[in-house]
């Protein structure tokens, strides 16, 4: 009876052990998404501004971009 009772709280030190790493691991991952949308709303600033400010230069970099995709995907 004692081995069992060994055996059952080893495993529950194991289980304990693996919660406590995921809920880590969680928070962890919760951190950091948190931390790619806020940098992800400020590159979105950063570029609505320079098109605000520079809207010929974007308007060709936007049909040179659409030129490039088209020569890439067309299949030639």
């Amino acid at each position: 009876m004692e081995t069992v009772d060994k055996a059952s709280h080893s495993a529950h030190e194991a289980v304990d052990m693996i919660a406590n790493a995921t809920n880590q691991a969680a928070d962890a991952l919760g951190e950091k998404g948190n931390q790619l949308k806020t940098a992800e709303k400020q590159l979105m600033e950063n570029c609505r501004g320079y098109v605000r400010d520079n809207p010929i230069t974007s308007l060709g970099i936007a049909v040179a971009a659409g030129f490039l995709l088209s020569r890439l995907l067309s299949g030639r």
